[in-house]
């Protein structure tokens, strides 16, 4: 019997006053929270299981609002996400919905539209294959022995000679004045016992090296691994929220 094992954490970082992003493994979701130890799930492999990060946007008054909502969304049609076409469809309607919601918030205030976005970033596990999705810069990598290989693409402008990180994104979820529709990011990759995977925001992947990351993969499984990269992006100093999670299909 095969299993999908999904380890998870979601913490502020040193220097936010509060946590923007959020994260849906399955049905369980953690929104605004504060985790210094993984939590590890456990999934028959079959249903399909989706597991996501959202990072609101930084200096929207709404980028928490933004990232729960879509994590939300996509805990709840979860189990429907059985191919490309019922993803892209999901993140799209999840645009919409953060635009629904800053023009109702504008709307309570008796003021303008409020601006809220985020990025997304994630997997749906099926029995034999696995529906990567992205908008914005939160990232999805395969982790094989050899090291690290990212999946999903970043929506940033082009980097700067010697620039190693952005915290530009040219698409995201809301994050508009006026409604904008997206272009979702959504490829198949084969799928058998004994992949992993990395879903991750940018608090981790922008202070924390890329040999750094792929030698803490490396060395740790699972639960060990979550927490020595979230310790490797305070140790950096915790500059932004640092959510991620690790996913793995096993056999018993």
């Amino acid at each position: 019997m095969s299993y999908v094992a999904v380890s998870a954490l979601s913490h502020p970082g040193l220097l936010r006053d509060k946590n923007e992003d959020s994260l849906a493994v399955g049905p369980w979701t953690l929104c605004a929270t504060v985790t210094e130890n993984p939590q590890t799930l456990v999934f028959p492999l079959g249903t399909p299981l989706v597991v996501a990060v959202a990072d609101g946007l930084g200096g929207h008054p709404g980028g928490e609002v933004a990232s729960a909502l879509v994590v939300r969304r996509l805990a709840s049609v979860g189990p429907a996400l059985s191919s490309e076409g019922a993803v892209r469809e999901a993140v799209e309607s999840c645009n919409r919905a953060v635009y629904a919601a800053a023009e109702a918030k504008g709307d309570d205030d008796g003021g303008a539209v409020m601006m809220m976005g985020t990025t997304l970033a994630g997997v749906v596990v099926l029995p034999e294959s696995l529906l990567v999705f992205n908008v914005g810069d939160s990232r999805v990598f395969a982790v094989p022995r050899e090291g690290p290989r990212q999946l999903s693409v970043d929506d940033s402008p082009p980097l700067e000679p010697g620039q190693r990180t952005t915290s530009l994104v040219t698409q995201s979820l809301g994050g508009t004045p006026q409604y904008r529709a997206v272009v979702p990011h959504v490829t198949t990759e084969p799928l058998s016992p004994g992949d992993r995977y990395l879903v991750c925001t940018d608090g981790l992947t922008d202070p924390v090296p890329d040999d750094a990351v792929a030698g803490v993969l490396r060395d740790h499984d699972d639960g060990r691994a979550a927490f020595e990269l979230w310790r490797a992006a305070i140790a950096e100093g915790g500059p932004d929220n640092i959510t991620l999670a690790l996913v793995r299909v096993a056999e018993t």
